[in-house]
């Protein structure tokens, strides 16, 4: 039943529409920059052998076809079929789409759609929104068209999301930043500009002002939390980092998103069950884990509510990874509820509405996508 369940991935990137040759298409398999003289290819790993396992067969090759013989196929279809062919085969109806990685580079929520005849919403990331107004606007009128941006996107957008992690780490002061200390921290990231640094947003105070501008507005808000690549420092990522600011967004009605979360999935699992407002999966980690999918959603699942876990594929750049994630959750998902119904623990009935839950009803509940 649930290889049939239609799907919707909470958490995801465009894909490429460009060939690449074997070079570039590692380094897109995995969190790795590139493959190296040390680690060798990037084939060999649990993505690297589930690419080649279950995706091999909707390009017409055999299952476990070797590397090159797979970027051959791959090259003689083309961006676009290839594309078509894999995201058909997930399932996925619906897409959030994370539109601040690449964007040059990567396909728009309706472009990536089309490939299926799915729909797409977007999801607006914080910290870029910030990056574009610092070079236009002064210090003094930067919160507000930070305010403005912000509600204009939620005209549109599904979402907003958080790359605290990645810049300044999950410790965050919960309480709302004032107004004068946004203008001295903008003011002190402008005159870092002026003197030659990049407009990339490291200041934590201003992060947590744009968090608070999102709250306000009552979207939900995704958090990169856990596993990914190098840019981040792992013990800044685990989500227990976020317990105050958790507590101090209890009761504004905005969903909390707990992205990838792994190695820290049963903290997560924790946390989704002591706050009613916190959603979790483990989206990246899929992908990357392979085989031990099934341990890791078990995991989760040991204090996670049903009703606040998540798919998301973290498909981004190769449409090989929305459909090894997809596969691989499915199978995992089969499993665990599959030993449950096995050992009495919940009955069949029990297990198809769970299934249903994770795949489809708490994504659209916890986004009004039916609204």
């Amino acid at each position: 039943m649930i290889e049939r369940i239609s799907l919707v991935d909470h958490h995801c990137h465009g894909v490429l529409r460009e060939p690449l040759d074997r070079a570039a298409f590692e380094s897109w398999l995995c969190e790795a920059d590139a493959p190296g003289p040390w680690h060798g290819t990037l084939f060999d790993t649990q993505v690297g052998f589930a690419v080649r396992r279950f995706c091999a067969p909707l390009l017409d090759l055999t299952p476990h076809t070797e590397p090159d013989a797979y970027l051959e196929r791959r090259a003689e279809l083309g961006p676009a079929e290839v594309s078509r062919r894999l995201l058909t085969a997930t399932g996925i109806f619906q897409f959030l789409v994370d539109t601040g990685f690449f964007a040059d580079q990567l396909t728009s929520p309706d472009e990536l759609a089309a490939y299926t005849g799915a729909t797409a919403r977007e999801v607006v990331r914080l910290e870029m929104v910030a990056e574009q107004v610092i070079p236009e606007h002064d210090p003094i009128v930067f919160a507000d068209v930070c305010r403005e941006r912000l509600t204009a996107a939620a005209e549109s957008a599904i979402a907003f999301k958080s790359i605290a992690a990645y810049r300044v780490g999950l410790d965050l002061d919960p309480a709302r930043p004032s107004e004068a200390a946004v203008v001295t921290a903008v003011a002190r990231w402008a005159s870092d500009i002026q003197h030659g640094a990049t407009p990339r947003l490291t200041d934590e105070t201003v992060i947590r002002f744009l968090i608070w501008a999102a709250i306000d507005l009552g979207m939900p808000i995704q958090f990169h939390t856990g596993y990914g690549d190098a840019d981040t420092d792992l013990a800044r990522a685990d989500p227990l980092l976020l317990t105050p600011l958790l507590r101090a967004t209890a009761h504004h009605g905005v969903p909390i998103m707990l992205l990838h979360t792994y190695p820290f999935h049963r903290h997560a699992g924790y946390l989704a069950q002591v706050f009613d407002h916190v959603f979790v999966d483990i989206g990246l980690a899929v992908q990357n884990v392979g085989t031990g999918t099934g341990r890791v959603l078990t995991e989760l699942l040991e204090l996670a509510p049903f009703g606040s876990v998540l798919f998301s594929t973290d498909g981004c750049g190769l449409p090989e990874l929305f459909h090894v994630s997809t596969v691989l959750f499915r199978q995992a998902l089969a499993d665990v509820l599959g030993a449950g119904v096995a050992e009495d623990s919940w009955s069949i009935a029990d297990a198809e509405r769970i299934a249903r839950m994770i795949g489809v009803g708490n994504a659209h509940r916890a986004y009004r996508l039916g609204s």
